[in-house]
Parts: structure tokens; sequence; C-alpha cells
């Protein structure tokens, strides 16, 4: 891969990245279009980070379906598929991992402990391999975009940072890999996460600002589901991540919920209009 690397940069390709997890759905191949669109060379990294899973999180049966996810790969024109083993990128006596301050360590950083310094480093270490004009992630992961953007800007990266839309199934349950786990009647019961962000958006649409009120409404969402077990429902500034209690510029809604013993997250993103500050756009 890092000779590969080494061979596009002396033709003065555009790299574009896509880093997954495998498991590929419709979300991952959203953001393997918006790379060929943008670039000349797209590389797709397959990898399940140890690092990042907690001690009583999903590792060992998270879904690994690499000769699937590579034919969906090939079809869709990707040029090459990094999959390195974690011997690989975690050699013996491995001692070095980053860690972005102040944002790592609240909301999702506050549920899953370590979780972000084990995106940070295997992030950085896949740019550093596979050397990217472009790497592109979803927006459903909002709060691991705003670290990795971060991470970028600090370490002075040579990598543009492309946030793309949530793709959503057509009842609105935001894609996710961990879906899988979910059985018919948890199904079901994940929509609760839309019919959350959906009330939140209608009430920010007929004009109320107030934090705790919209708060208040998603929580009284969630509480009529039985099967949904709300971790947290938070309003944050886009920026920084800091809990706002008027909603007067670039935040998000961020939902963590347990449905059964499957763990899901969504949000919606709200920003002012460039028509009239006053007005909100909606990002779901």
């Amino acid at each position: 891969m890092k000779e590969s690397a080494r061979l596009s940069r002396a033709e003065n390709k555009i790299v574009g990245l896509v880093p997954t997890m495998g498991a590929l759905h419709a979300g991952h191949m959203a953001l393997v279009e918006r790379a060929k669109r943008d670039c000349t060379q797209v590389v797709t990294s397959i990898f399940v980070n140890p690092t990042q899973f907690g001690p009583k999180e999903d590792l060992a049966k998270y879904p690994r379906t690499f000769e699937s996810d590579a034919t969906k790969l090939e079809s869709a024109g990707v040029d090459a598929i990094f999959a390195p083993q974690p011997a690989d990128i975690y050699p013996p006596n491995f001692r070095t991992y980053v860690n972005v301050e102040g944002l790592s360590d609240r909301l999702e950083g506050r549920s899953r402990p370590g979780h972000f310094r084990g995106v940070a480093t295997v992030v950085l270490k896949l740019f550093e391999i596979v050397q990217p004009t472009y790497a592109y992630f979803g927006r459903k992961d909002a709060q691991q975009v705003r670290i990795i953007t971060q991470m970028a800007r600090d370490l002075n990266l040579n990598v543009e940072i492309v946030i793309c839309p949530i793709v959503r199934e057509p009842d609105g349950l935001a894609l996710s890999s961990r879906n899988v786990y979910l059985n018919p009647d948890e199904r079901k019961a994940a929509l609760v996460l839309h019919r959350a962000l959906t009330a939140a958006r209608d009430e920010l649409a007929s004009g109320t600002r107030d934090a705790l009120s919209i708060q208040s409404t998603i929580q009284k969402t969630f509480a009529a589901e039985p099967l949904a077990t709300l971790d947290y429902a938070e309003l944050v500034d886009a920026d920084t991540f800091e809990p706002v209690t008027r909603v007067s510029r670039p935040c998000y809604i961020l939902l963590a919920v347990h449905i059964g013993k499957t763990r899901l997250i969504d949000n919606l993103y709200l920003e002012p209009s460039s028509a009239n500050p006053d007005v909100f756009d909606f990002h779901l």
C-alpha cells in the first residue's frame, strides 16, 4: 500500500480514501461514489479496529463480510482495497496513540471510554500509509468526524476531510453495519430515533429555540418505545460539541440509544439559512 501511495504521488494522482470496518452498506457505497467523482484513484480500507472497541463491546461478533465487500467495491470501480491485519497496524510493543483533547471525553467518549483514542490513532495511521488527497466520512458519526477534522488541522496533515450526508432506509432508519443485529421487533423499534429527530425538527421549524424544550420532546418520544433505552439526547455546538441552551448557531442534535442489546446513534444537523439567519436548514 505504501509503495502504491508513493507511485500515485509521483504520478500526481488525486487519491480518495474511504475508511471502513467492512460490512459495507449503501452508506459506505455513497462515500465511494463521491470519491469516484472527485478523485482519479479511490482506495477503500477494510479494517475492524480493535483499539476502538471497549472490553464489553462487540469486537468478536462485529460483522466481517470481506468477500461480499470486495465484490461490491470492485463493481463500484474502486482502484484498491487496503485490508491489513491487526498485527500490521499494531505491531508488537505498539505504544503510540492519538488523543484529541476536549472533544473526545464527552457524549460517545463518555459512554465508550478510549473509543476516540482508538479511532484517531487508526485514522492517522491510514492517512500516513495511503497518503490520500481527500478522505470521506459520513455525517452519521458526527463527533468522530469532528475529531478527525481537528486532528488533521492540528497535525498539519495534507488531507482534506470530506463530510457526506447520512444515508437512510426508506422508513428513515440511518444505515449502520450494526443494523443486522436487530430482530424484526427491534428493527421496528429502532425507528424511534428517526421519529425523535423528526419531532425535534418540527418543533424547531415552528420557532422553538430552547434546548430543554426540544430535549423534552425527544425524551417523550423515546419513553413511548419500550424496547429503547436512551443513552443520551444532546443539543451541542457543531464546533465545540459543548451543550447549548438555545439554538442560535450551527448545532447538532445527537442521539445514542440501545435497542435491545444493539447500540445505535443518529443525529440532526442544524445550520442558519444563508438567506435568513433566523431560519434554520435541517440535515437529517
